[in-house]
């Protein structure tokens, strides 16, 4: 399936992303949610030939986290953050942020 990319992306509050689809449909997911859930190898762990490698350090709080410095395109295919603690490996597709979206219990204020 083909994962349209949001028509705009906006910060709705200090700790939440609003994205607006081509639908007209809107979702709202947190910047902790955003970054607890991060796709990156090094946040996620890895799948190599069938076998799962999990990160090496549990994640731990580091100021600046869970707040936006940057956020880019990547291609056509979704957006890369760069967090204010400098973090800035994991590439959100826009598929991956419409399962974010779908899951009522990811979303913000749940």
């Amino acid at each position: 399936m083909n994962y349209p990319a949001p028509t705009k992306i906006q910060q709705s509050s200090p700790t939440a992303l609003t994205f607006t689809w081509p639908d007209s449909s809107e979702c709202t997911l947190t910047l902790k949610r955003l970054r607890d859930e991060c796709p990156c190898a090094g946040c996620k762990g890895e799948n190599i030939l069938g076998k799962v490698y999990q990160p090496l350090m549990l994640p731990t709080f580091t100021p600046g986290m869970y707040e936006v410095a940057a956020i880019v395109p990547v291609g056509s295919y979704g957006i890369q953050f760069t967090w204010k603690d400098r973090h800035d490996t994991g590439i959100y597709s826009w598929e991956y942020l419409h399962l974010l979206c779908a899951n009522p219990a990811e979303r913000a204020g749940s």
